[in-house]
């Protein structure tokens, strides 16, 4: 099958979260299952220098954005797994020091730099040779993609037009801008509707993909569900639930190759099932790494995150600034707010020998405290499917995590399955509900028969991409029927 993804962020071109690498993984196991695939993604400033192997592509785009007409040019370059990338050259717009912003600030023109994107995936798809049979974008940077093509396929003639997919990563951002930025989407004020993409006034470019794409996905199957309803919903429950019948929720995978801990150039040592001693090793480097006294008896809880609301911040603060009276370990690596990022630094002067604190993003270091750590702590508001707890689990590290989302359809507590238990789960959104959590850690440490329990079914937990490459391509094989069926003759 043709594919042709679309995203703003692809590791390791670019990256600010688990955008990237969700999307980075689905290209590579699409492609190594034998499909054509190709991905859109911008060119960020210092992506050339950093990717050598990059070529001029033929295709230059010339696209109208409200009155004016922007050009860009595509690079190119293959990925060993035969996956094809195209880079899309808009000085103006994506040459910046950041992706979305500098400084924690949006920059004030990403409506018209995401339209321009979603305009550029559009023609894209329309002048490749041979076309692609389906379109599958990601989140609202490129939302308002299945309605060009829509309406080119309505008013433009274009009477092969693939059919498309939207996969919601976290509905909490939409993409949502004042009236008057349609205007730069040269589209009929006929979509311009409760039914299309307004949105109390606004335009949403999630909301059109929402609205438009022939299939839908979010990144588990608790998600699909959680954002029906008015407490996630965030004001799009409704049109999710009349939609429900093209929604599927697609929980993400793992690239092991990535995410090993054998011959894994982050770790200082490797480690398995078979050889569980190089744990232990991994633990006294990230303590030494950080600062910390190299103690193996002490439980040490690692963080890796956005330091962010969504992500329970406020309730884990305030949990630790209680529960660093214990002798406990804590491993933070994250960037977000500032008032979390002060939090954070103020328990690490208070507690110097018991919090170690890197500010902003190290991948190198992420793989270190996922592997050092005993227990990783995601007490999320809510998550449409993090990656973190599925990375700890293969690295023997028992996550603690709130039961929300993609969390709590990967992570099995005690009372849900003995046999198969491999984490620690509460409920409530609160500290005394993580603290209470975080006790049960600390009990669970002293025993170390059922450590070893848990650690085993934690390692040995399948959430490889194979599986979930294999869903999506159900998801477009639907797609592909469905567009047949509406066009008596079609052979796509």
């Amino acid at each position: 099958m043709r594919i042709l993804l679309a995203s703003s962020e692809v590791y390791p071109y670019s990256k600010s979260g688990g955008l990237a690498d969700m999307v980075a993984a689905l290209g590579k196991f699409l492609a190594r299952a034998g499909h054509d695939v190709g991905l859109v993604t911008p060119l960020y400033r210092g992506i050339r220098e950093r990717f050598r192997l990059l070529q001029p592509f033929r295709y230059r785009l010339e696209v109208p954005l409200g009155h004016a007409t922007v050009s860009a040019t595509l690079w190119t370059t293959a990925a060993p797994d035969g996956l094809r990338l195209y880079f899309v050259d808009q000085p103006a717009f994506f040459q910046r020091r950041g992706l979305y912003g500098e400084d924690d600030v949006a920059y004030a023109d990403n409506a018209a730099r995401f339209i321009f994107l979603s305009k550029a995936v559009a023609h894209l798809a329309r002048h490749l040779t041979p076309p692609p049979e389906v379109v599958h974008v990601h989140d609202w940077h490129v939302g308002l993609v299945p309605l060009l093509i829509r309406d080119a396929a309505v008013r433009g003639g274009w009477r092969e037009a693939p059919g498309t997919c939207l996969t919601i990563h976290n509905l909490a951002y939409q993409g949502v801008y004042p009236r008057a930025i349609y205007e730069a989407t040269n589209l009929p004020w006929s979509y311009f509707t409760h039914e299309g993409l307004e949105f109390h006034g606004h335009v949403s470019l999630l909301k059109a993909g929402v609205a438009y794409a022939d299939a839908l996905t979010a990144v588990s199957p608790q998600y699909a569900q959680e954002i029906q309803t008015p407490e996630q919903g965030c004001g799009l429950d409704g049109l999710l639930r009349a939609r429900a019948g093209r929604l599927s929720g697609i929980l993400n995978g793992v690239d092991y190759e990535e995410w090993r801990t054998r011959n894994n150039p982050s770790l200082v040592h490797g480690y398995d099932l078979a050889d569980p001693d190089g744990k232990a090793a991994n633990k006294a480097a990230l303590q030494h790494e950080l600062g910390l006294p190299a103690r193996p008896e002490v439980p040490l809880f690692g963080i890796v995150s956005r330091l962010v609301d969504q992500k329970g911040i406020d309730i884990e603060l305030t949990a630790l600034t209680e529960l660093l009276a214990s002798d406990i370990q804590v491993a933070v690596l994250g960037a977000g707010q500032p008032e979390f990022e002060e939090g954070f630094l103020r328990l690490a002067d208070l507690h110097p020998e018991k919090v170690g604190v890197r500010l902003g993003y190290n991948h190198g270091l992420a793989h270190r405290i996922e592997a050092g750590s005993d227990f990783f702590l995601m007490p999320s508001k809510f998550e449409p499917c993090g990656l973190n707890q599925m990375y700890s689990l293969r690295y023997g590290t028992i996550p603690v995590v709130r039961a929300t989302g993609g969390l709590d359809d990967s992570v099995i507590d005690i009372r849900e399955d003995p046999a198969r238990a491999n984490g620690i789960k509460f409920h409530e959104y609160s500290s005394a509900a993580l603290a209470k959590a975080i006790r049960k850690a600390l009990a669970l440490h002293g025993d170390p028969e059922l450590v070893a329990h848990y650690r085993f079914n934690g390692m040995t937990a399948d959430f490889s991409w194979d599986r979930t490459a294999a869903e999506y391509v159900a998801v477009y094989e639907r797609i592909r029927r469905a567009a047949r069926e509406a066009v008596p003759g079609a052979t796509r």
